[in-house]
């Protein structure tokens, strides 16, 4: 007798067990779909040769997002700008596209090459970014001179990292440092 009441128990407890684990498989199946709908919406590195990556813009037009950092816009420091022109007008300063400032970072934006690192006109633009944040009153300055738009956005050309560096030369870190 007392397993004829023991196996409604059973039965009720199997039950409540499978609902359970269906609700569970739904949960996780809607959990996945939005997973899916948010990676696909991200951008993704896409493989290049020699196992680097390039990052894709997340404006999907060229063109938008070519003009982001090719000429003049709402985040260009009209001040640099006019400095640089009122100091520099020859061909080496005719390269800037834009003048950008964030904090102490200054970037200047050009239509050199992503070829042209450590060039002439690259440290030129570099140590003049130098003098005017030093004329600024910059005790601790950092430049970036940057190339035009391309696959790699605008690789930086050459650049000042503090008060020590003065050089405006790219360089790499030793291998294993």
């Amino acid at each position: 007798m007392l397993a004829r009441s023991i196996r409604p128990l059973l039965a009720a407890i199997v039950g409540l067990i499978a609902v359970a684990l269906l609700v569970l498989a739904v949960i996780a199946s809607l959990h996945q779909s939005s997973a899916s709908r948010t990676a696909q919406a991200a951008p993704r590195p896409a493989q290049t040769y020699a196992g680097e990556l390039k990052v894709q813009s997340l404006e999907q037009d060229p063109k938008k997002a070519e003009a982001r950092a090719s000429g003049p816009s709402k985040y260009s420091d009209v001040k640099a700008l006019t400095y640089f022109k009122e100091h520099w007008d020859d061909a080496t300063g005719h390269r800037i596209t834009d003048i950008r400032t964030a904090g102490r970072y200054l970037r200047i934006y050009t239509n050199l090459p992503e070829g042209a690192h450590n060039s002439k006109a690259a440290i030129t633009l570099c140590k003049r970014g130098l003098q005017y944040l030093r004329d600024a009153g910059e005790s601790y300055p950092i430049v970036f001179v940057q190339a035009r738009f391309g696959e790699n956005g605008n690789p930086v050309l050459a650049n000042i990292l503090g008060p020590d560096d003065d050089s405006c030369r790219l360089t790499s870190p030793a291998p294993g440092g």
